[in-house]
């Protein structure tokens, strides 16, 4: 099964969602959740609007939809789920760096970055692992 990667990332102003790896899949909105709907709406609409033998390979046959934020983007998304507190906990990074990352006013290095991502990675892994 094919993989259409959607970027959701934040501007001063607005989110935008584009597909990296199929041309004229666009979406923006007020947040990165109107974003994301907007870009699978652009997808539902460009994929229902040409003949299927139109249609980029990728959208040909069963594809999977993956989200990929950029750091700012991914904390706003998720600061009613993820607190600065409880992303402290996980990643080891002081709130006022998360707080800096997610107002925009820095962006975190690779290695800061890579850090997030491992640790939320991690989480969801042991989560999986659960039973109530």
């Amino acid at each position: 099964m094919k993989t259409i990667i959607i970027t959701v990332g934040a501007s001063s102003d607005y989110f935008g969602a584009y597909a990296e790896n199929c041309e004229g899949i666009y979406g923006a909105g007020e947040t990165a959740e109107a974003a994301k709907a907007d870009a699978l709406k652009g997808l539902e609409l460009f994929v229902n609007s040409r003949d299927k033998k139109d249609l980029p390979k990728i959208l040909q046959g069963e594809y999977c939809i993956t989200f990929k934020y950029d750091t700012q983007s991914f904390l706003n998304y998720y600061n009613n789920i993820f607190t600065n507190v409880a992303l402290e906990r996980l990643t080891g990074i002081n709130q006022k760096l998360l707080h800096h990352y997610s107002s925009g006013l820095k962006k975190p290095r690779e290695a800061q970055r890579k850090k997030i991502e491992t640790a939320l990675h991690n989480l969801g892994k042991e989560l999986l692992t659960l039973e109530l």
